[in-house]
């Protein structure tokens, strides 16, 4: 999705318009997950720019994008841009940290009694 939206239409009221924008937003996500994953991919994920203008738009979070839509309204921004790209994810292990005292298994110590 790589759309410009409008937040002052005459003859709507605003608020109405970024909750519209909104549920557009969640709606496009939601019908992009829904696609059947190919082999090897965990999950689907999005390439995100939000900007004033497509000229001027920035990569940002996914999580960031309701807030960053809500601040633009705050502002009193009259219009933003948001490019949403969906492309496959794959997830990454954590290496744990290991205790080498004890075979890879952490170990609770008990505390030392007050006196």
């Amino acid at each position: 999705m790589k759309k410009t939206f409008q937040l002052n239409i005459e003859g709507k009221n605003r608020d109405r318009v970024l909750d519209a924008v909104k549920h557009e937003i969640r709606k496009y996500v939601k019908r992009q997950r829904r696609v059947p994953l190919p082999e090897g991919v965990d999950f689907w994920d999005f390439d995100c720019r939000f900007g004033a203008s497509a000229d001027n738009a920035t990569e940002v979070h996914f999580a960031t994008i309701l807030p960053l839509v809500d601040a633009a309204a705050k502002d009193g921004a009259d219009s933003f841009y948001l490019e949403l790209l969906v492309k496959e994810g794959r997830r990454t292990h954590r290496p744990r940290p290991l205790d080498t005292e004890h075979d890879g298994q952490a170990s609770r110590q008990d505390p030392e009694p007050l006196e």
